[in-house]
């Protein structure tokens, strides 16, 4: 199998190329899982290129978010967004 088992692709709905280049560059890459209370949502916000951050947006709403990298962090790996 290719990838994930929880990526499904369905002829004739695929993303469109550069889509699908973003969703393969996420791969591997560290992450932090988020519940949205501003919309009952759950999404994984992904570190940024630069490694500097994690940086994300609500699902439905668009609301951004962001976590600095840092020294002395935590090992948490959920988080909530307001």
């Amino acid at each position: 199998m290719a990838g994930p088992d929880y990526i499904v692709d369905i002829d004739g709905l695929k993303p469109p190329v550069s889509q699908q280049a973003d969703r393969v560059s996420l791969r591997g890459r560290p992450w932090l899982a988020v519940q949205w209370k501003c919309c009952s949502a759950y999404s994984r916000i992904y570190r940024n290129k630069a490694g500097t951050m994690y940086e994300g947006r609500c699902p439905k709403c668009g609301k951004p978010v962001s976590a600095k990298v840092g020294p002395g962090g935590t090992s948490k790996r959920f988080f909530e967004a307001t």
